[in-house]
């Protein structure tokens, strides 16, 4: 009597960063960071009114990217140029005038960085110039030399970009 082929294995669930679709790259590897590490999170999960008109009406909201139930927090990713970060900033601090209960953190390019060296996850895309990065499937294991290098090569061309330690690569213009 022959064997019975078995049926395939199912299928591992999707993580719940590869079911989001994010704004931005960095945001995409911040949530994989947290799953790798079984953190539940929310993305955007809620837009806090931060001025209103004379009759009442939303003018100035902000919606924090992230939000972590366990820690009670949001979090706020900024990557890009010295103006968004500021208007982030002001947002955030806006945001804990109005509402003192709720604690968020801004994380800032340094930060991001710093979490993409430390835990050797692919450079972010905003910093690296199309085709220098491989996608992460192919990049070098988590935690080795090279992909740890190739954060800190990102890191440092960025800042050679502005001339300045740690500031902001601006966008170009069209």
């Amino acid at each position: 009597m022959g064997d019975t082929p078995k049926p395939p294995a199912p299928l591992d669930p999707p993580l719940p960063h590869e079911q989001v679709r994010f704004a931005h790259n960095s945001e995409r590897q911040f949530a994989r960071l947290l799953d790798f590490y079984g953190i539940e999170w929310q993305y955007e999960p809620r837009t806090f009114t931060l001025e209103r008109d004379k009759a009442g009406n939303p003018v100035q909201a902000f919606s924090p990217d992230f939000y972590l139930p366990a820690y009670d927090l949001y979090i706020e990713i900024t990557t890009l140029n010295q103006k968004l970060v500021t208007k982030k900033n002001r947002k955030a601090r806006r945001l804990q005038e109005l509402y003192p209960e709720v604690k968020i953190r801004v994380f800032y390019q340094r930060d991001y960085l710093s979490l993409l060296m430390k835990y050797g996850l692919e450079p972010p895309s905003q910093l690296v110039p199309e085709g220098d990065a491989p996608p992460f499937w192919l990049a070098d294991p988590p935690g080795s030399a090279s992909s740890a290098a190739a954060a800190a090569k990102a890191a440092r061309s960025a800042e050679e970009k502005s001339g300045e330690p740690g500031s902001k690569q601006r966008p170009k213009s069209a």
